[in-house]
Order: C-alpha cells, then sequence, then structure tokens
C-alpha cells in the first residue's frame, strides 16, 4: 500500500467525453508542430510521426444501456405530512427507491497495439461500457470486447477481430528526457485524428487520482475526448496512454497527463495472459521525503534523516514484504535494485513492473545509516501465488433487491433477496432461497452490484472471507462466514 496526499484544489479531469448525438466522421490532422527542421537550430520535424500516428489512434464510443437503480432520497416535509401521505409521521428520513436510469453514450479514443486488433485505453472510457463501437483513421467500424480492466491504473484493454492493423510501435517511456518534444493524438470534443504538440513538462508525476500513477506531464494541448489516445516521442513510438489534463475549468488550460509504456506494458500483458493484473505489493504506506519534511517544519519540528530525496515509510502492514525483511516506520527508501529512487512515482512504477514472487533489493536509510535488504513481494492475498478474478455467480446465488413491497411487509429499508441457490459456497454455508441479506463485511446491501463489489474486494484481500448478516422472512436473524480461498466450503457461524 502506497498513501498519497493531494496538495492543490483544482479539477483533475478524466478526459473522455460524453455525447448525444454522435458518430462523427471528421478526418482533420491539426498539427501544431514547429516550424523548420534540422539539427543547428534545435527544432524538430514531427511531421512522419504525426502521420505515421494518427492512423494508429481510434475513435471509441462507448453505450451504456438503461439500468434500474436503486437512489437514495429525503424528505423534509414527513414531520408536517407523514400522516396524510400514509407514512406514518416518522419526520424527515433517507428513503431508497428504484428508478430507470437513461440510456447514454460517451465517447473516447484508444491506440492499436498489435496488428491483430489488441486496442490500449482507459479504464475510465470502457469501464461501465455495454457496447463499445471502435472507428479507425479509415473509417472502418468494429465493435470491439473488453479482454480487461485495471482501475488501479485507469487503463483498459479492448480487442477488434481481424489482422493487419496499424499498430504503433511502442517505445521506452523511461528514456524520456525534460523538454523533449511529444505528440498528443486523440479525438478531443469529436473532432477525430487531432494532433498536437508540445514537450514533456515532467515525469513521475502524482496527481492522486488513482492509487497507482507515475504520469508523464506535457504541455502538448489534452482535453475531452483524448482519454486513451496516444503520447508519441518525435520517431512516432508511443511513449504514454493520454488520461487526464489539469485544469480550474474542466478544459484545457495547460498540462496534460499521460500514463507512462512502462506501466501500460505491465498491464497489457497481464490483461492478456491472466485477465486480471498480477499486482506485487511492497506493504508501506509512504510519501515523498520532501514533502513530509514541509509538513514537519509547518508544525514547528526540524527534521533530519541525512536526505532530502526518497520515500518515507508513514507505516509499514505487520504481514507485508516489507515488514518481513526488516523495514520500519520512519526508514527512508532511497533505491529499488541499485536505482535511485526520489519521488514516490518512481517507486510506484518499478513495483508495478514485478510480479508476486518476484525478488527486488530495497535500500533504505535509518538513523542515517544506509542497508540492503532483499525482499519477497506478495499480492494483495499476502501470497505470491497468481490471482483469478472472483465471479460472483460461482458462489451459487441468485440475488435480487427488496421490492417496495417486501420492505413494507418485512419492515426493512434495504436488502437483497435470495431468489435461488445452486451447488456453490453459499449453499454448502447453509443459505437457502427466501432468506434477506443485509450486510456484507460492513457494507449495507441495497443493489446486486454492492453484493458483487463486496465481493471482487474481499477476494484480493488477505482474509478473502465474507461476513455475512442476514434474516429470515420470520424476523429471526443470521450469520454466516463465506471463505473465498481454496476450502470448498463456507463456514456457518453461531445463528443470533
Amino acid at each position: 500500500m502506497t498513501r498519497m496526499r493531494l496538495n492543490f484544489a483544482t479539477h483533475v479531469v478524466c478526459v473522455s467525453l460524453s455525447l448525444s448525438a454522435l458518430w462523427m466522421g471528421i478526418n482533420t490532422v491539426q498539427a501544431s508542430v514547429p516550424a523548420g527542421a534540422g539539427t543547428t537550430s534545435g527544432l524538430v520535424d514531427l511531421t512522419g510521426a504525426a502521420e505515421s500516428t494518427v492512423n494508429s489512434v481510434v475513435y471509441i464510443k462507448v453505450t451504456m444501456n438503461s439500468k434500474a437503480q436503486s437512489v437514495e432520497y429525503f424528505n423534509p416535509f414527513e414531520d408536517f405530512f407523514g400522516d396524510i401521505f400514509g407514512q406514518g409521521g416518522r419526520g424527515g428520513s433517507q428513503h431508497r427507491q428504484q428508478i430507470q436510469t437513461p440510456k447514454q453514450q460517451a465517447a473516447g479514443s484508444g491506440v492499436i497495439i498489435s496488428q491483430d486488433g489488441y486496442i490500449v485505453t482507459n479504464n475510465h472510457v470502457v469501464g461501465n461500457a455495454d457496447e463499445i463501437d471502435v472507428k479507425l483513421n479509415d473509417n472502418r467500424e468494429y465493435k470491439a470486447r473488453i479482454i480487461g480492466t485495471d482501475e488501479m491504473t485507469d487503463l483498459a484493454l479492448i480487442k477488434i477481430e481481424g489482422s493487419g492493423f496499424p499498430a504503433i510501435p511502442i517505445g521506452d517511456s523511461d528514456k524520456l528526457k525534460l523538454g523533449e518534444w511529444v505528440l498528443a493524438v486523440g479525438n478531443p470534443f469529436n473532432l477525430t485524428s487531432t494532433v498536437t504538440a508540445g514537450i514533456v513538462s515532467a515525469k513521475s508525476r502524482s496527481l492522486y487520482a488513482n492509487p497507482i500513477e507515475s504520469f508523464i506531464q506535457t504541455d502538448a494541448a489534452i482535453n475531452a475526448g483524448n482519454s486513451g489516445g496516444a503520447l508519441v516521442n518525435a520517431k512516432g513510438e508511443l511513449v504514454g496512454i493520454n488520461a487526464m489534463l489539469y485544469s480550474q475549468t474542466g478544459s484545457y488550460s495547460g498540462y496534460g497527463f499521460a500514463i507512462p509504456t512502462t506501466i501500460m506494458n505491465k498491464v497489457v500483458a497481464d490483461l492478456k495472459k491472466y485477465g486480471t493484473v498480477q499486482r506485487a505489493v511492497l506493504g508501506i504506506a509512504g510519501e515523498d521525503v520532501s514533502k513530509y519534511i514541509d509538513d514537519q517544519k509547518d508544525k514547528g519540528k526540524d527534521v533530519d534523516f541525512g536526505t532530502t530525496e526518497g520515500i518515507y515509510v508513514d507505516e509499514v502492514s505487520a504481514d507485508g514484504s516489507a515488514s518481513d525483511a526488516g523495514l520500519q516506520t520512519g526508514d527512508v527508501i532511497t533505491g529499488i535494485d541499485g536505482k535511485k529512487i526520489i519521488k514516490i512515482g518512481e517507486l510506484q512504477t518499478i513495483i508495478n513492473g514485478h510480479r508476486p514472487g518476484d525478488k527486488i533489493e530495497v535500500t533504505y536509510l535509518r538513523d542515517k545509516k544506509s542497508y540492503t535488504k532483499t525482499v519477497t513481494l506478495r499480492n494483495k492475498q499476502g501470497t505470491t501465488d497468481i490471482v483469478s478474478d472472483l465471479d460472483p455467480n460461482s458462489l451459487g446465488v441468485s440475488l435480487k433487491p427488496l421490492t417496495t413491497e417486501m420492505k413494507k411487509e418485512l419492515a426493512l429499508d434495504h436488502g437483497l433477496y435470495v431468489a435461488a441457490v445452486t451447488n456453490g459456497k453459499m449453499k454448502d454455508a447453509g443459505i437457502s432461497k427466501g432468506l434477506i441479506i443485509l450486510q456484507v463485511n460492513d457494507k449495507k446491501m441495497n443493489t446486486v452490484d454492492d453484493f458483487n463489489e463486496v465481493v471482487k474486494d474481499a477476494n484480493m484481500t488477505t482474509d478473502r472471507v465474507l461476513w455475512i448478516r442476514a434474516k429470515t422472512q420470520s424476523g429471526i436473524n443470521k450469520s454466516y462466514t463465506i471463505e473465498l480461498g481454496d476450502s470448498k466450503e463456507g463456514k456457518p457461524s453461531k445463528k443470533k
């Protein structure tokens, strides 16, 4: 785990674009590049990179179908009119009701990374999509399917069927230099195949928008619709996936941010092979040493670690990899595998490139003395095993939200009704049809999505357990424990 803090008040905008009308076929190349070329003047010719890249960047339209959704509302008039409307005069209170959301459409960009149709984009572009349509620069259109998504880095991998697609060459983002010219290619405001130019303004930038991030900062214009598009160098190589802009207005006002290919490559490889990212964790919470020192100065305290660079360790997980290697709160991590670490983004990039079971050399300062320890990285479950996503349906239960009538009859304001039970962990634990599930792992159950989310989150923890509070329709309280690990049987706890 890695703690990060937000130090500014402004908009960090995920730059996908909501639409109402919308399959536009504009093919405008808008290149903002320096006039002239040649090494003597120091100017770079970006026309070749622009012309090749636009063919590898696609326009993505996503559709989210109409859905039934449970929402909360507050009725302040119940104090006065409760009895008139049959509310029993309970006083103003929170209620939930089912609404039907409208069909929605949005758009963004993507980058073809292989000739057989794999496309990288942002998770916030396609993560909630029911349908994905992809349009190439030559106006060919395809239906796409999701191979995998990763909320931690805001990346997603989708695929269109076919061959011979114009794949972009992938470059090494670690080799980018400050001041180097780059192009941002995407579909801002539905202006397809748009190219803007700028320089690399900063590297390993943290915006505290994603759990794992080490952004490339650029002054190439990035706007709504650029999400998932390409950041390329002067050779036309992909060095980042455009993801966010920094703005006080919601539109471009100076800086955009891209996810580097050093992070993208590992995520893509894992999504292809495993369907989910095999993420290693060091087992610490920390922040830049410079930030920690500044915070302490604001409190009137002087701190001297013998360095102003590195990662201050705020917290060490008791059962994590760092703890096993002997790291403690107050240590300062200064290097990984011999590479100097200055910012939290650099640490995240290196750890993200590893899988559970990998060994790394961690160099750190304690009382101004340097130490180096070998750390075996683990996953969030605390093991070195391959992690698979857990399909909640595999638990063998079909759930439905309580209807308004059922809530009234049972005197409940939330819950999920067990509509059917098949072979699986839920049945083994004693859960039967007709039971009302009220709470799972401290989260109240209002929708099936609530249950699915808790199951997936629990599967990624060390315990991998569901603690369920339930009630029979006759009013008897019950509780159950469901183990999501290798054990095939859940454990019914003592019934209350």
